[in-house]
């Protein structure tokens, strides 16, 4: 026992990097840190300049002339931005819920030993991750088929289920829930959906964050789904809102006879650019304060099934 003690202390050196390394790698991970941080800043900066030095100087760092005038003009148009804002909040909310009790209950189904078509089933749900049905077919389907056309559920369905969040749970609960827990359920007389519900997400919760943050994110960034299917602007997304903002500067001012303003003086006072930028901002700023609180069950949950040194 003493001589694996002193052969594993001899072997820690190997483990701890050296200072030059630790600089290096720290210098590295900082370089990364900015590449993320520096472009949301300079994005930041834009929606906080006003839009005459924009377009004299371009975009900077910091603001050359600072103006709240792209954000006093969202204000104004409160009604459509609430609106999106509205959808975007009920779709994510909606489809992260839903999301997490059919991506759990399917790796939960697959990952029972003794369940039949195990075997088949987790083909049908690896299959997809290889080989997709193409647009076309997910269009006819989800548009002539299931007649989601206009309809805030084509913005939700088809996010709802990903194989490869299945694939997770299932190696989460085959690895992590003992079978023993289970059974003894089963003898006390508990049903499976008892035994789902009671017994296993309660001690799932760092595969159901990790699941949620990857639904979350997807929902919320999703603009997609609103080109394909949705036609109706009452239904726009605040990303889509976006995405309109960014391809078509004209995008608010086709609600200008709503809004008691014509269409010349809207287009001429419109802060273009900055506007673009400051929704981006407003888009952003949800998810940044919400990771926080799924980081810790977020860094669990993708370490599931890793193999311990």
């Amino acid at each position: 026992m003493a001589t694996r003690t002193a052969y594993e202390s001899g072997l820690d050196k190997f483990n701890r990097p050296g200072k030059g390394v630790n600089v290096i790698f720290n210098l590295i991970f900082i370089l990364l840190a900015l590449i993320c941080v520096v472009p949301m800043l300079v994005v930041l900066s834009i929606s906080l300049s006003s839009e005459e030095s924009i377009r004299q100087t371009g975009y900077h760092m910091f603001p050359t002339a600072l103006s709240g005038e792209a954000y006093g003009y969202i204000a104004q148009q409160g009604t459509m931005i609430l609106r999106a804002l509205g959808v975007s909040l009920f779709v994510t909310i909606v489809g992260t819920v839903l999301g997490i009790l059919l991506t759990t209950s399917m790796g939960y189904v697959i990952s029972r030993p003794n369940y039949k078509l195990k075997g088949l089933l987790t083909w049908i749900v690896f299959i997809p991750m290889i080989f997709n049905g193409g647009l076309v077919s997910s269009y006819y389907i989800n548009a002539n088929l299931l007649g989601l056309k206009d309809s805030v559920w084509a913005l939700i369905l088809p996010l709802a289920v990903s194989s490869f969040n299945v694939i997770i749970c299932k190696t989460f609960f085959k690895s992590t829930i003992p079978d023993g827990l289970i059974e003894s359920a089963e003898m006390d007389g508990a049903g499976q959906l008892r035994i789902f519900f009671s017994i296993i997400l309660p001690i799932s919760l760092p595969v159901i964050a990790t699941i949620g943050l990857f639904l979350c994110f997807a929902y919320w960034n999703d603009w997609f789904q609103s080109m394909l299917y949705i036609n109706n602007q009452d239904l726009y997304s605040l990303q889509a809102l976006l995405n309109n903002l960014m391809s078509n500067v004209d995008a608010l001012a086709k609600n200008a006879a709503n809004m008691g303003v014509s269409y010349a003086m809207l287009v001429a006072t419109m802060p273009k650019e900055s506007a673009r930028m400051a929704v981006a901002i407003v888009i952003v700023l949800p998810v940044a304060f919400a990771y926080p609180f799924f980081q810790r069950y977020f860094i669990s949950g993708l370490t599931i099934g890793a193999v311990k040194g």
